[in-house]
């Protein structure tokens, strides 16, 4: 019989019970110097008392990396902050809490993707040797990306801000000065010739990325107004049309694929959905009505077919095998991640579909392609939530493409006179 509770269980320790063990396990590392556990970490306390599995959390107390982050926080070692988090030497565990923090409301909110990118930005502006290249990548970095980037956090509410592009151009930036300081060529001195020499000699996405330091160069008269070879992001390889069928068909009927895997791959390979967006998609996204099952990508809802709208329904009713420890109950997330409070990640994702075979580029450039070559620009736009001028692009593209299309898209509409998995156009509610 426990000592704490009186229930009749399996003792764990000292006579208590695991439940009961986890209450006093959780007070003691939480304690303060009073003894007692500070009133800004009670909401975390509670939550790590509630842990449906008593005995993992009383593992993550004794073992977890976080357990010493959450304990130097509660003895005032460790300042309640973002900054002091940010300096923790080991960053997962750090993050983890954080996580666990922001999701009770002790810290607020912030987008940790483009926390990363200032913090790197910051590294690599004092990396720069040559004080007129710092000063002039500085200003670059400060008044153009960074303040875009910030402007979009805050105007765009979403998970994470996308930031790859972002350091794409920082990169570059440090990288065309770079390549000039080393041949004595000033940026008011680059020519058209120096600028395609330099081309040559970087990975196309970092050579591409200069275009926008260009620009920004040229307004401010501190470098000429130069074009740069530019590569439409509709380009690159595609999935097959009977490769992207054969893994949609796979989604949707192979037995013991998790729904998590079976729902985000279709939005992929059906609607053309980035993995980012993908990942940062809410439960308020999907309604399920009398009339069927809709979500929406865009401005309009795309109905959504069987079966995939029963595996939906299933990703809705258990969105996670597990529950993070000390995560709120509830989470408005459609594909909650492993961080409390917090969705999961493209990155996590992309490694998800990626053992099922999907690559997550070439699957989406295929749907694009073959929904651009017949939904109409204006509606594809709509329904996918992408700009009417990409939407256009898509169209112009696929038009190009279409003639390598026309078979294998002809033999894929063949073989779903037989078994059809899903529409091959997407629909609107109106």
């Amino acid at each position: 019989m426990c000592a704490g509770c009186g229930i009749e269980d399996k003792l764990y320790e000292r006579g208590y019970c695991p439940r009961c063990s986890l209450r006093r396990r959780a007070d003691t590392l939480l304690a303060g110097p009073d003894g007692t556990v500070p009133a800004p970490l009670s909401a975390v306390r509670n939550a790590i008392v509630a842990a449906a599995s008593a005995r993992g959390a009383l593992n993550w107390l004794r073992k977890g990396a976080g357990a010493p982050v959450l304990a130097a926080i509660a003895r005032g070692d460790l300042e309640l902050s973002h900054p002091a988090l940010d300096g923790w030497p080991a960053r997962r565990p750090a993050d983890y809490v954080r996580a666990l923090l922001v999701a009770h409301g002790v810290l607020p909110g912030r987008d940790e993707a483009l926390a990363r990118l200032e913090r790197d930005t910051a590294s690599l502006l004092a990396s720069v040797s040559d004080a007129d290249d710092r000063r002039i990548l500085t200003a670059y970095a400060t008044w153009r990306v960074l303040h875009r980037a910030r402007w979009n956090a805050s105007h765009r509410p979403a998970p994470r801000t996308a930031t790859r592009t972002a350091r794409l151009r920082v990169r570059s930036a440090a990288a065309l000065l770079e390549w000039l300081r080393d041949r004595g060529i000033p940026l008011s001195n680059l020519s058209q010739p120096d600028l395609d020499n330099w081309s040559l000699t970087g990975p196309p996405a970092l050579r591409e990325a200069a275009g926008d330091f260009l620009s920004w160069a040229a307004a401010r008269r501190i470098g000429p107004r130069l074009a740069i070879s530019r590569r439409h992001n509709q380009a690159g390889p595609a999935t097959g049309e009977d490769t992207r069928w054969a893994l949609a068909r796979r989604l949707l009927h192979e037995p013991a694929i998790a729904p998590i895997d079976r729902v985000a791959g279709c939005f992929l390979l059906l609607y053309g959905q980035q993995l980012s967006r993908i990942a940062g998609m809410t439960r308020a996204q999907v309604r399920d009505q009398d009339t069927g099952l809709t979500v929406r990508f865009g401005r309009n809802d795309a109905r959504i077919p069987e079966p995939l709208a029963g595996f939906i329904r299933d990703q809705l009713a258990v969105p996670r095998r597990h529950h993070s420890l000390g995560a709120p109950p509830d989470s408005h997330w459609l594909f909650p991640g492993h961080l409390p409070g917090q969705p999961i990640t493209a990155t996590h994702l992309g490694d998800r579909l990626g053992k099922l075979g999907i690559d997550g580029q070439a699957g989406r450039r295929a749907a694009l392609l073959s929904l651009a070559a017949e939904v109409p620009a204006a509606v594809l736009s709509d329904l996918l939530g992408i700009t009417a001028a990409t939407a256009a692009d898509w169209a112009h593209t696929a038009g190009g493409d279409w003639s390598s299309y026309a078979a294998s898209l002809a033999r894929s509409r063949a073989n779903n006179n037989h078994s059809t998995p899903a529409p091959k156009t997407v629909t609107s509610k109106q």
